[in-house]
This record gives structure tokens, C-alpha cells and sequence, in this order.
């Protein structure tokens, strides 16, 4: 098993306060990981001695982390109490805000989905970031009331949303099919309207996430996730980190400028159509495989095998630009139109990329069935919040 990590605010490393706080934290990633494990198994598990393992629950259980939950039936020898994390410790929330409306899910501490919500927009009401703050605040709001707990607020709350936060000016970058919601004062609203501290991440980072948790990138610390939808966008993971870039938009690769494509005026932060006036984007998003199409929809579309081969090589470049830049061992492909020419169009964009001069990362199909936007919020929200409830130095 992996040294744990020492949480923040325990002291100095090697004390008997660190110490303990490193040994519960094991324990509970371990209660996360498994679910319900006897005290032997623990103590299997950590490499602790079966009394301190049972100090270690006893502690942990007074502190409100953990409870058992029955006894094990079954197997030889007398029955062995269970521990398990006690899912009241934190509830979290994640949304995912696209043009279309608002998706939100409440899980407990041990990543037990208790309620869902969709708020679908209003077309004809604007897209303004008070519109934007109010939908997210009645889309969590239903799902706190189907989870059983309106009267509370999550412990931590992740949204996802196109485009992404400059850490500098707090103005929500790169998003231009999403018009009236660059406000500066976006994450305040937001924060007001759940009536709770808010974390505002990338949609496209979140997707990646959840990719690497439970996805095509398992196991893997370095790829990059290419997300082709209304929006296009990319992922990058370096050493287990997401790149983020110094205004948040590292990956807004649907700016960038490609053969055969305009380049895209006006700034981020401008309104510029759903094909962000030029650059990938205006080559390979929903819109422009509608184009190609005569207005079908991207599934439609994508079985016209002129249309296929078409968008696999407008891919292929977008893919090679990146490819020459940074290398990645794995490029895998999410959003609308991959999952809609699965198979053949990631076949085609690989023949695409035969023979060049560049490396030839490992080409994969997302590998998620659910939103993985909202699916990445709800993981990051879980973790954020086990790194504070779980550190009890």
C-alpha cells in the first residue's frame, strides 16, 4: 500500500499526532475503497497490529467516521463485527451547468448517490449569470429535497461549467456558446444561490476525472482527454496533475488554429457563436458535423462514410497539433460526436495519424456510459470533502 499522505495543519512528520492521523486516514481510504472490513482485515490491510487497528476504530468511531454495521455471517469461526464509514459524517453536492440547463446529484461521504435533479434552461430567458446562479441554485435544491435534506447544506459543492474561472479576474473564460455568462462575479452568485463555498471547475477537466477514476485513462498519470461536442476542449493530465494553464483555459483547444479554419476573433472572453468563429471548433464540434451533414444530427451524420472520413481527418489534425506539443502516451476521445462515429471514426482518426512524423499515443473510446462531467464534479467534490472530514489530526 502506498504511504499515506500526511494531512494538512498535523504537525511535524514523525510525531505521535502525525502519526495517528496518517494511520486513520489509511484506514479510512481503505473503508472508502473496500466498503465494510472487519478489524482483522484492517490490520491486514494497514500493516498495524490488531490492537492498534482496534484503537484506531474505536477512535475513529467516536470521532462520528465510522460505525458497524453487522455482523459477518457465514464463515468459519465466530462472527466478526464490520466496519464501515458512517455516511452522515458529509453530504457533497456536484452540478453540471451545459446551455441546456442545470444536472445536480447529492451523495453522502462514502459516495452514495441520495438524490437527483434536472433543470432544464429557458431559451428564450437569456443565459445571464444570475439566470446561470439561480438554475444551479434550484437544481441543488431539488436534490438536497430528494436526498432527505433540504434543511441542510452539502460540506463541499464542485459545479462544472464550460469554459473556466481566471483565477486572476474571477471571470469565466473561453465559453462562447454559452452568451451572457462571462460575469466576473459568477462564483459569488453561485456561492449565494446554494447558500455554501462553491469549487468552479473546467466540465472538460471534470470528464477527465472521471475517466482516469473509472474510464479509458485508468491507471494512467499522463493523457490527454479530447472532448468533441457543441464545445471542444481538452483534458491534460501531467504526473497525476491536471494542467491548467495561467487564466485556466490550458486545453481550449477549440481556439486553436488549424488549416482550412478561420481564426477565432474578438478575445475568450467574447461571444463569438457556437463555433467560436474559427479554429478546431469551427471543424469537428456538433455544428460543424451538422454542416457536413446538411443539418442531421452527429449519429445520423456520422454514418455517411463520406462525412465519417471527413470528420476522422479534420480529428486527426486537431489530434497531431496536440500530439507534436505534448506528447501524451494517451489521447482518449468523450463527447457527443465520438461516442455518435464510435469504433469506425476512431478507427479512421488512427489510420490518420499513421506515418507521421510524431509519436502515435494509444487511441481510446471514452469508456463511461453516465455524464462524466457530473460523474467528475461528484468525485472531486468526494474528495475534497474526505481531505477536511477525514483529517482528524
Amino acid at each position: 500500500m502506498a504511504a499515506p499522505t500526511v494531512p494538512s495543519g498535523t504537525g511535524t512528520p514523525g510525531t505521535p499526532r502525525v502519526l495517528r492521523a496518517m494511520n486513520d486516514r489509511a484506514a479510512l481510504d481503505l473503508l472508502v475503497a473496500h466498503g465494510p472490513l472487519t478489524r482483522t482485515r484492517i490490520s491486514e490491510l494497514t500493516g498495524l497490529s490488531k490492537p492498534t487497528a482496534s484503537q484506531l476504530l474505536a477512535r475513529l468511531a467516536e470521532t462520528g467516521l465510522v460505525r458497524t454495521r453487522s455482523k459477518e455471517r457465514g464463515r468459519p469461526g465466530p462472527d466478526a463485527l464490520l466496519y464501515e464509514i458512517d455516511p452522515t459524517a458529509a453530504r457533497v453536492a456536484a452540478l453540471s451547468v451545459d446551455p441546456r440547463g442545470v444536472s445536480a446529484v447529492v451523495a453522502d461521504i462514502a459516495g452514495t448517490v441520495l438524490g437527483r435533479a434536472r433543470v432544464a434552461a429557458d431559451p428564450a430567458a437569456g443565459g445571464t449569470a444570475d439566470r446561470t446562479a439561480r438554475l444551479v441554485g434550484e437544481a441543488a435544491g431539488r436534490a438536497l429535497r430528494e436526498a432527505g435534506a433540504e434543511r441542510s447544506r452539502p460540506h463541499t459543492t464542485v459545479v462544472g461549467t464550460p469554459g473556466a474561472l481566471d483565477p486572476r479576474s474571477g471571470e469565466l473564460r473561453y465559453a462562447p456558446h454559452l452568451p451572457g455568462r462571462h460575469s466576473r462575479t459568477l462564483h459569488t452568485e453561485l456561492a449565494e444561490a446554494l447558500g455554501a463555498p462553491v469549487a468552479v471547475e473546467n466540465d472538460v477537466n471534470l470528464a477527465a476525472v472521471a475517466e482516469r477514476h473509472t474510464g479509458a485513462a485508468r491507471g494512467h498519470d499522463d493523457f490527454v482527454l479530447m472532448w468533441v461536442d457543441d464545445g471542444i476542449g481538452a483534458a491534460v493530465f501531467v504526473n497525476g496533475a491536471l494542467l491548467r494553464g495561467a487564466t485556466g483555459g490550458a486545453g481550449e483547444v477549440g481556439y486553436m488554429p488549424l488549416p482550412g479554419a478561420p481564426l477565432a476573433r474578438g478575445g475568450p472572453g467574447a461571444y463569438a457563436g457556437a463555433d467560436a468563429g474559427g479554429g478546431f471548433q469551427s471543424l469537428v464540434s456538433v455544428p460543424a458535423v451538422r454542416r457536413l451533414a446538411g443539418g442531421a444530427p452527429p449519429a445520423e451524420a456520422l454514418a455517411d462514410p463520406r462525412v465519417r472520413a471527413e470528420t476522422g481527418r479534420r480529428l486527426a489534425d486537431g489530434i497531431a497539433a496536440l500530439v507534436a506539443v505534448l506528447d501524451p502516451p494517451l489521447v482518449v476521445l468523450s463527447g457527443a460526436v465520438p461516442r455518435a462515429g464510435g469504433e469506425e471514426l476512431r478507427a479512421l482518426v488512427e489510420r490518420e495519424l499513421t506515418g507521421l512524423a510524431l509519436p502515435r499515443p494509444l487511441l481510446r473510446l471514452s469508456e463511461l456510459q453516465d455524464d462524466p462531467i457530473l460523474g467528475g464534479a461528484l468525485l472531486s467534490a468526494l474528495a475534497r470533502a474526505r481531505d477536511e472530514v477525514f483529517d482528524t489530526g
